[in-house]
């Protein structure tokens, strides 16, 4: 098998050089200290989430080891209220400027059960109970020269082959170093070392960082370095590469172009791939995959129209870093609100609607339809049925799955409640029978209101 080359040991002296190489250029001259530029924010998020399991089971091999407790009920159903508290300081002035950063999450219940739990809302307890309260203190030191700034501590990252989940009620940590060096216009160099995970669901800051897909594998590091430059205002495009230590090495490339047409017109492209191969002790097995998807939008005053393809060529699915209970994040075109269409050579197509109401006077108002439709799932040449969470397609079977979403969104514009921001969102997903997962009817209800309290 070809390899690719990646002496990722070598990125922290890179990103050490690119930090000097950036100190001729700038003095943090616009550094009014540590608390002059400090703020804080507060995020309440009121969460809703139903999920009818239509057949009264769940196929996918999750992390839940209380799932069958709530498939018995054929559903799943919590609703709960988190309140995120994030503070960012400035940075000292000086040569070399340094601050910190620091969250409080807190998880509330306010329905919910032993029987309807698997929604990842909460934290349940050692007999599978939702906690009635959950909650998290974590923090960062950062250190700024130049244009340039070094963290380590808990973050979020959101890199596209290292991105943390935010689709819950409270959003997953990561636990170590960041650089982000700025030193030339347009161009951003991002690199990242994690050690330890806190998922969406949990209050233990030092988890093991896992792999989405297969369930049981685990690794004590990830590094990535990438770099995103802006060519012009409607050309930009991004490269990284990472490596899941003894799992696999993982490449991203992503390009978007923006073409104006007339007044109120245009069009976007969006083209995003994956290629991942196995590396080290290979713990995930042998993994040699590349997927790909094209996005292709018009955009007509206030109307968005996108078809979407996407196509995975390998015996594996394509796999990303988890966070526990819970995956992270994967920045590919047809990823949906429950399906990924990431399946071992599944070909998926993607048609959607969007529509801004500020085109007809109503602000703040906006609507989303998407349809995404699979097939050819294909891994019976794979050699790594060993892994329980590799489902094995049965190829004499016409391996179909599809998922509509709908969504309604309204922020308020002015007054006591500006911001404040309702949205309803709606999944069908249904599938053949071979299919990794089973069909699902769900609701999602999702209130938010953000407040800069200095």
């Amino acid at each position: 098998m070809k390899k690719f080359p990646l002496n990722l040991a070598a990125l922290p002296l890179l990103s050490a050089i690119a930090i000097a190489s950036g100190t001729a250029q700038a003095n943090q001259a616009d550094a009014k200290g540590f608390i002059e530029d400090g703020r804080l924010d507060v995020l309440n998020r009121n969460f809703y989430f139903h999920r009818d399991l239509r057949n009264g089971t769940f196929n996918s091999a999750g992390r839940n080891r209380f799932k069958p407790i709530a498939e018995r009920n054929g559903y799943r159903e919590e609703w709960a209220h988190g309140v995120m508290a994030q503070y960012t300081s400035g940075f000292t002035q000086g040569t070399i400027g340094f601050g910190l950063d620091a969250h409080a999450f807190l998880g509330l219940k306010l329905d919910s059960g032993g029987g309807r739990t698997g929604t990842n809302l909460l934290a349940v307890d050692t007999e599978g109970h939702p906690e009635d309260a959950y909650s998290e203190l974590g923090g960062s030191v950062k250190a700024r020269v130049s244009k340039s700034v070094l963290k380590y501590g808990a973050q979020m990252p959101a890199a596209p082959v290292f991105a943390v989940s935010t689709v819950r009620l409270l959003p997953a940590t990561a636990t170590g170093w960041t650089l982000s060096v700025n030193e030339i216009a347009d161009l951003n160099l991002d690199y990242g070392r994690f050690t330890s995970v806190n998922g969406v669901d949990s209050t233990n800051s030092d988890g093991e960082l896992t792999t989405d897909y297969a369930v049981g594998i685990t690794s004590k590091k990830v590094d990535y370095l990438g770099a995103n430059y802006k060519f012009s205002n409607d050309l930009s495009a991004s490269l990284y590469g990472s490596e899941l230590e003894d799992v696999w090495r993982q490449y991203y490339g992503n390009a978007k172009y923006r073409l104006p047409l007339a007044t109120g017109q245009a069009l976007s492209f969006n083209l995003t791939g994956y290629h991942t191969q196995d590396h080290g002790q290979s713990l995930g097995g042998e993994i040699d995959n590349t997927s790909w998807s094209l996005l292709t939008s018009y955009i007509l005053g206030g109307h968005t129209f996108t078809v979407g393809y996407q196509s995975l060529h390998g015996d594996e699915p394509l796999d990303w870093v988890g966070f526990g209970s819970m995956g992270g994040n994967v920045a590919i075109g047809n990823a949906a609100q429950f399906a990924t269409f990431t399946e071992a050579n599944e070909k998926s197509w993607q048609l959607r609607y969007d529509l801004d109401m500020v085109a007809y006077g109503v602000p703040g108002l906006s609507f989303m339809a998407r349809y995404i439709r699979g097939d050819d799932m294909d891994n019976a040449d794979s050699n790594n049925a060993r892994y329980t969470a590799r489902h094995v397609y049965d190829t004499s079977k016409d391996n179909k799955h599809w998922e509509r979403d709908l969504e309604v969104k309204y922020v308020i514009q002015s007054g006591p409640a500006k911001n404040l921001s309702m949205r309803v969102r709606h999944a069908t997903h249904r599938s053949t029978t071979g299919y990794r997962y089973t069909d699902i009817d769900e609701v999602r209800v999702i209130a938010e209101y953000p407040l800069n309290v200095f």
